[in-house]
């Protein structure tokens, strides 16, 4: 038993949607105000009653968002931004403390994920053990909120104001990180792992312990650019390349294969316009006229990095 749940950070999610969806509805300037509120509102019903309705149902809200945005309807109100005088006289009188509350938020999650879960009286726990690093991000967010409400004296309706803004002009891509990682989920049950597992063993030499590391890494590249998300590359690449040929059959380290493994698959996500939440909305946000302009700057980092870690992994996992 558990005081905090992970139902809890969801019920704060779903808050935090329902008032991008309230804001939405009450705009009556909006440029496509009855999709846009569906789409918001079924997202925030989803986070809200997910629990207690069938995952069928469940399912067909998310075709219904799918459909919504694929429609077009699904846009950015004319959310009202400060005034560019006063941004600028904030910026200047912030500085780099600007960067506080976005450090807190690692830092708390890791003292949380290494606190919490072990925390607990008699069999009561603080926070649930088996969650407790996603518990711990969820809080770490709540706490980086207020140190950046205390750093810039703001009122307390300016993060929903500007929530809700940036999550408008991010739009449909918001949900593209939890729909590619279930794809991953539904891939590796679908049995793809094992596909790519053989077509590996059949094309290359994975006796040499090199190879099933190249292999691995540049799956797991390569996968995440088709994908658009390492979280999804990485339960098809690991259960069909990972575990049976670095780990079984050459007696590597997991824990090292495993962190390494995401790693590649993030130099992935660097090169892609399927990662549309990395690559694609900031360029959106910052009006740049090339859209790939994000990708073309990370590509000359990207392609040294992912074999540099190539070369890590082959050091690493079969050493300790």
């Amino acid at each position: 038993m558990s005081i905090i749940t992970l139902e809890y950070i969801y019920y704060l999610l779903g808050i935090i949607v329902a008032l991008v969806a309230i804001r939405v509805v009450m705009d009556k300037s909006h440029p496509a105000r009855i999709g846009s509120f569906l789409f918001w509102g079924i997202f925030a019903f989803t986070f809200l009653f997910g629990k207690f309705i069938p995952s069928l149902a469940v399912g067909y809200l998310v075709l219904i968002m799918v459909i919504i945005a694929a429609l077009g309807k699904v846009k950015a109100g004319k959310e009202s931004e400060p005034p560019k005088e006063e941004r600028i006289l904030n910026a200047s009188r912030i500085k780099g403390k600007v960067f506080i509350p976005a450090l807190l938020i690692p830092v708390f999650t890791v003292i949380g994920t290494l606190t919490l879960g072990k925390l607990h009286i008699g069999g009561t726990y603080l926070a649930d053990p088996k969650n407790v690093t996603l518990i711990s991000l969820g809080l770490s967010t709540v706490i980086a909120c207020f140190a950046a409400l205390y750093l810039t004296k703001a009122k307390a309706s300016v993060p929903v104001h500007e929530g809700s803004r940036l999550m408008q002009a991010v739009g449909w891509a918001i949900i593209l990180p939890q729909m590619l990682s279930a794809l991953g989920g539904i891939f590796s049950s679908a049995g793809v792992g094992k596909v790519v597992s053989e077509i590996v063993g059949n094309v290359l030499p994975t006796q040499y312990a090199f190879v099933a590391v190249a292999a691995y890494c540049l799956g797991m590249t390569l996968f995440t650019i088709v994908m658009g998300n390492a979280f999804a590359a990485f339960a098809v690449i690991t259960g069909g390349i990972g575990i049976p040929l670095i780990v079984q059959m050459h007696g590597g380290n997991p824990a090292i294969m495993g962190a390494l493994g995401m790693f590649a698959g993030y130099c992935g996500t660097l090169m892609t316009p399927m990662a549309a939440n990395f690559n694609i909305v900031p360029a959106m946000l910052l009006d740049l006229k090339d859209k790939n302009a994000v990708i073309k700057a990370q590509l000359p980092i990207a392609l040294p990095l992912m074999i540099i870690n190539m070369l890590l992994m082959y050091v690493l996992v079969y050493n300790f």
